[in-house]
């Protein structure tokens, strides 16, 4: 064995730093029974960092490059650039190039190799890439495989390969290069074999792409790939392309591309059997590794060679099941407007809250509702309900019952009361009276909330070690029967009734999403009053100049004891406190407790603050909330008298206005279960955060956040030992990193099979980017495409263009002029508190961000549920 050169059969999993993923990944395969891997060997990282040890011109270069960011383009191809050329220049050192040529003799001098490079920031888990670096195919004697060498170790330094690393966070200095030096072979039909599908992420189904000549053609795009699709050993799919180039070896070395004869464009590359073969080395290939593979191969006559395999990384994970049944799970993360990747503390913290049957996944949870799709009576009520909050949820589901195969039917054995039958308990003649009935019960629900959340707060002071655990758990169970009591119901009377109205009014007078309107300035709607109470804020805020331009200047969150030097900053100090104390547990994806909390970083609030002092004057939130009320109860009365005027109107008009009443009196509560829960995360968490204090100081873990990556009853058995594995913390990092990467599916099935839905309407125009209507208007302005709450700067008359919004964005509703989300629904926050603003709004747009620029001026119908640019 030498430090320079190792051959295949040499490499393992453990020779990562050594050979790179590409290399190790072939000494791997090189060991799987039945798998043929052309033969070869693997210059080390060791001979890359001989090469350059003493080279001052190439670390001072390196110097320069880390100082930039991926902004600085032209710097970093300039520089690159000028470390290739010196790499280039670099003498092979000796017993480097003499190790080479021991090997070459083994191998046969006389024969084509392909010189391929192998980064140690390459085919990895989380970070596949492939093709940063070059590979060099037919390369035939050994002062040009040396050279090729040197080549390979410049190419670390692409444009592209620099990028990425900066983009990935990877060190510039901790990334070397390997080089595999492999025999040629020369094949008449070459590919790439997915063993899970890369368009769906079915894992049961293979995908083949297969052309003429070297794998080169189709890597680089040059030519169209024949696509075969086998599952459980039978061909299920075939697409044939016309195959007009290939790419073939030449006998003096090197490739050319050539003309492929006009009869065999249009044949099939791969026999029926050859497919077939290909998938089953696939299947063990990927058994043999534990996860779907990305494989390269190669067919000579009728032996297939492996040229390569790597994780294929952009698979999103299945959901964990406890069977081998078929399961489908809808994500939780587009209910909760929280698709972002959250920690273990928040999992197990939301799995604790709720009695749902959830999964995790990629950091996410998602809900298994295969057995209510099994059920005829439970597969329209589950179905209807979530395509409420998101039609591409129901849409995707409605795919899968129309397969029928998939999830087998039950017998019916779930009761739901549906929208009609809630809404048939209370007649005309005593409505009046349930309602002062219902508004008391939602006056006593709110009441008992603050008082126990009160009580919460005082009584886990004395709490500490394991006590402060059974406590929280004791604290769950309450909250739990909050979220849940029957009591509720008034929620869904106030649903039901928008529901009806929206139908009534167009059926009776062909007035559309007429209950848009009448949900304007609703009462009880503690995420409206949040974003109105910060319009106070900033009335207090105005008359002080001084303090103004101090909160210009504001960086950190000690800006608010700095307050009390300038004019009027003790009484803008005292309304933000005030803010604080009663909105202060909010925060951008709060479900998710290890989230920070306004009340930890203050300084979020100043630039919505700063906003409200520009755009609006004072008394702007009693205005705001008045003009609202006036425009619900004008809608109110012309549709009342509109339906006096309809045959049987009396009748009519009394149904009506007993459904407005229930929507002014109870849809604005929707919003108080979620502040009620959001209130008592807070409290939890600051206890927690003081044992997390406890454990930094007797070293248990490095820093406080820490216990963010530890589930609650990991944390638990760690706070009652004071023991814990230094590599869970660690290894629970690295997976969110990953998981922050990962984009969630709304449905995806046990197969891994992610399965979209679509919008189906007509009559729009051409270029019309469809989304879900959640907000009637039409409006035109500038839009702003706004990923992170704290980047806003808007305008009067903006439209707030983002993935999505939870009641943290709500502060800056006031200020926008309508609202554009990639994700959302009827009943989502967003949507509630559009309908609240009168803003019109278009929720459940894929790719609104992408496709919408920062800037462009847009128009919004939220009435029809489309967005053009203008």
């Amino acid at each position: 064995m030498n430090q320079y050169v190792l051959e295949l059969q040499e490499i393992d999993k453990t020779r990562q730093r050594a050979t790179g993923g590409k290399g190790v990944n072939l000494g791997e395969l090189s060991k799987i029974h039945g798998i043929q891997v052309p033969e070869g060997f693997c210059v080390t990282t060791e001979a890359y960092q001989k090469a350059l040890e003493q080279n001052e011109a190439f670390y001072a270069l390196l110097d320069q490059l880390t100082l930039l960011k991926v902004e600085d383009r032209d710097q970093i191809g300039e520089i690159s650039r000028r470390i290739r050329k010196t790499i280039m220049e670099t003498e092979v050192p000796s017993d480097v190039m003499g190790a080479v040529a021991d090997y070459l003799s083994q191998f046969g001098d006389e024969h084509a190799y392909a010189v391929r490079s192998s980064a140690t920031a390459e085919d990895l888990p989380y970070a596949s890439f492939a093709g940063q670096q070059e590979t060099y195919l037919n390369i035939i004697g050994k002062e040009a495989i040396l050279s090729h060498i040197r080549k390979c170790w410049a190419s670390l330094f692409t444009d592209r390969a620099v990028i990425y690393r900066m983009q990935n966070g990877f060190d510039h200095r901790q990334v070397y290069l390997s080089v595999i030096v492999q025999r040629m072979v020369f094949p008449h039909a070459s590919g790439i074999l997915f063993t899970a599908d890369p368009i769906t992420s079915n894992r049961k189904l293979l995908s083949i792409n297969a052309s003429f000549g070297l794998g080169e053609a189709l890597v680089s795009g040059l030519v169209s790939a024949d696509c075969y699709k086998v599952k459980e050993e039978e061909i299920i799919d075939k697409m044939i392309a016309i195959k007009k180039l290939a790419i073939y070896g030449r006998k003096e070395g090197g490739t050319e591309t050539q003309q492929i004869d006009a009869d065999q464009q249009k044949t099939q590359t791969l026999t029926e059997q050859q497919i077939l073969h290909l998938a089953r080395i696939g299947k063990r290939i990927e058994a043999y590794f534990g996860c779907p593979q990305d494989i390269e191969w190669c067919l000579v006559d009728d032996t297939c060679y492996i040229v390569q395999s790597r994780p294929i990384t952009t698979l999103y994970p299945i959901p964990e099941a406890t069977d081998q049944e078929n399961h489908v799970y809808v994500s939780v993360g587009h209910q909760q407007m929280m698709t972002e990747a959250m920690k273990p503390l928040g999992l197990s913290f939301f799995l604790l809250t709720t009695p749902a049957p959830m999964r995790k996944a990629g950091g996410r949870l998602f809900v298994d509702v295969s057995h209510q799709l099994a059920s005829p009576d439970s597969r329209k009520n589950i179905i209807d309900a979530l395509g409420q909050s998101d039609p591409l949820i129901k849409d995707a589901l409605m795919t899968i019952v129309e397969r029928e195969d998939f999830i087998k039917s039950s017998p019916n054995d779930i009761k739901v009361q549906s929208p009609e039958q809630s809404n048939k308990g209370i007649s005309v003649m005593d409505s009046q009276a349930q309602i002062e009935k219902e508004l008391k019960i939602v006056s006593d629900l709110i009441k008992s909330s603050q008082t126990s959340i009160e009580g919460l707060k005082q009584n886990i002071q004395t709490k500490s070690g394991s006590d402060l655990f059974d406590f929280i758990l004791e604290d769950i169970l309450r909250l739990k029967k909050d979220l849940f009591d029957p009591r509720m119901s008034v929620i869904m009377d106030a649903m039901d009734a928008s529901s009806w109205i929206n139908e009534k009014m167009n059926k009776w007078l062909g007035e559309k999403n007429a209950a848009d309107t009448l949900s304007q300035s609703v009462p009880n709607n503690i995420t409206s009053e949040m974003g109105l109470a910060l319009l106070d804020v900033a009335d207090v805020i105005r008359p002080y100049p001084e303090v103004i331009d101090f909160l210009q200047q504001a960086k950190d969150n000690n800006f608010l004891d700095e307050l009390v030097k300038f004019d009027g900053g003790k009484e803008a100090q005292n309304a933000i406190i005030a803010y604080l104390n009663n909105y202060g547990m909010r925060c951008v994806g709060e479900i998710d407790i290890t989230k920070t909390r306004w009340s930890e970083k203050p300084i979020t609030l100043v630039p919505m603050i700063l906003s409200n002092i520009k755009n609006f004057e004072s008394n702007a939130s009693k205005q705001k909330f008045e003009q609202g009320r006036r425009i619900a109860l004008k809608k109110e009365q012309e549709l009342l008298d509109r339906l006096k005027q309809l045959p049987d109107g009396g009748q009519k008009a009394k149904e009506t206005k007993r459904m407005i009443d229930l929507i002014r009196n109870f849809s604005g509560f929707r919003e108080y279960p979620k502040y009620g829960m959001i209130n008592r995360y807070f409290v939890y968490k600051q206890a927690l955060l003081k044992e997390a204090e406890q454990l930094v100081q007797v070293g248990v873990v490095h820093e406080k956040e820490d216990i963010y990556y530890l589930t609650f009853e990991e944390l638990r058995e760690i706070v009652r030992t004071h023991k814990l594995d230094d590599q869970i913390i660690s290894k629970r990092k690295d997976e969110y990193k990953l998981y922050e990467k990962l984009t969630p599916p709304r449905v995806i099935t046990s197969d891994g099979e992610i399965i979209t839905g679509a919008y189906k309407r007509e009559n729009l125009p051409a270029d019309a980017i469809l989304g879900l209507p959640v907000s009637s208007g039409v409006i035109e302005g500038r839009a702003r495409v706004i990923l992170n709450m704290g980047d806003a700067d808007l305008e009067d008359g903006d439209i707030l263009v983002t993935a999505f919004t939870d009641p943290s964005w709500t502060p800056l509703f006031v200020s926008i002029k309508g609202l554009v989300t990639e994700v959302g629904g009827l009943m989502t926050h967003g949507a509630v508190i559009a309908r609240e603003y009168g803003l019109p709004a278009v929720v459940g747009v894929e790719n609104a961000t992408k496709l919408i620029k920062d800037g462009q001026r847009i128009r919004v119908n939220g009435a029809d549920g489309y967005i053009e640019i203008l």
